[in-house]
């Protein structure tokens, strides 16, 4: 082996370690509103940063330091005083910054505390469902997308279904399936309002906040019901928000769908943008995502026992194939971001 390619993949693995390490400094800055009292603070101590969130000083001091070693906080040794760059705070203080990224440390209490479960799965081939989760994962989950949604949902990837916002303005039918939280639901019924709309996930606990959530906009409601038998009537508008691919029975679900939807209707499904070739996966979102899929995605599809287990990079060519299984053949890519791809699916 030649001594530096061990040197230089070495050098990798602690910076990943490191990484993993202050994730936990990093959940930890977002729980206790660290970041939120940086923000736009300017110059601060760490005596002035305890004071203004009623912590202890000697943890912010050790906090701090971390956060200056990862370089996502600045120090100005003359005056001693910590300064969290606007940049930084848009994408860990701001929840409406459509860069807020929060939600990914959200989920890390959740998910490191499935590992044995995980192993376990390895081992059988079972799988860990959602519901066996903490809240923090549901909640994570729902920070990390909600500001894509509210930055591109109503203003670029509805436009882009032909014809779909002509008819939401005019009044029509929407079930969003697989609903989470109802970010997407409640975003799509406060700009339509002739429209109705109602969200359906088969997680309790999901539908319970999605109501608070929604909470005076008298256009939707949310029923507990899951992907492969939600009811009718006929829709013109279904949508999947990240969730197909967490299905155990995709073609079960989009065969509901053919069943459901409008004849001119439009079934709009999000999905992570990665790729099916794992090459071409080997940048920081591809990274991201896969290793979300193993943790997360993947043991959710096979906890449900059905006949496919996606992952979230299963890719368009698996995900067209499977719509045309269930009777859907019409298929159209209509959006792509670094993030996400959205296509927009047809009889």
């Amino acid at each position: 082996m030649a001594e530096d390619s061990v040197s230089e993949f070495l050098t990798r693995v602690v910076e990943d370690s490191g990484a993993a390490f202050a994730g936990v400094s990093t959940s930890i800055g977002i729980r206790l509103g660290l970041y939120q009292a940086m923000a736009g603070a300017g110059p601060i101590t760490a005596e002035q940063l305890a004071d203004r969130t009623g912590l202890v000083e000697r943890y912010v001091v050790e906090w701090l330091a971390a956060q200056v070693a990862g370089r996502y906080v600045d120090f100005d040794p003359e005056s001693t005083s910590y300064i969290l760059p606007e940049a930084h705070a848009a994408v860990l203080a701001d929840p409406t910054s459509p860069a807020y990224a929060a939600g990914w440390f959200t989920m890390l209490k959740s998910l490191y505390a499935t590992e044995d479960a995980l192993v376990d799965a390895f081992q059988t081939g079972s799988g860990v469902g959602w519901q066996d989760h903490g809240p923090e994962l549901f909640e994570g989950v729902a920070a990390f997308y909600r500001p894509g949604y509210v930055a591109s949902l109503i203003s670029e990837w509805l436009p882009a279904l032909p014809g779909v916002v002509e008819k939401l303005r005019d009044g029509v039918s929407v079930a969003d399936v697989g609903c989470g939280f109802g970010h997407s639901t409640v975003l799509m019924a406060q700009a339509f309002p002739l429209s109705s709309f109602v969200g359906y996930d088969f997680h309790e606990p999901s539908i319970v906040n999605a109501r608070k959530y929604a909470d005076g906009v008298l256009n939707l409601r949310f029923q507990k019901a899951s992907a492969q038998d939600f009811p009718g009537p006929s829709y013109d508008l279904i949508t999947f928000f990240d969730c197909l691919h967490d299905l155990g029975d995709p073609v079960g679900a989009l065969r509901q769908v053919a069943r459901t939807l409008a004849d001119d209707g439009v079934c709009m499904v999000v999905e992570p943008n990665v790729s099916a070739n794992v090459l071409e996966n080997r940048n920081p979102i591809g990274r991201a995502f896969t290793a979300t899929s193993v943790s997360l995605c993947l043991p959710a599809a096979l906890a449900q026992n059905g006949p496919h287990a996606l992952g979230n990079h299963a890719g368009e060519e698996k995900l067209r194939e499977i719509a045309a299984e269930a009777g859907l053949t019409g298929w159209k890519l209509a959006v792509e971001t670094p993030t996400n791809r959205i296509y927009a699916i047809t009889r």
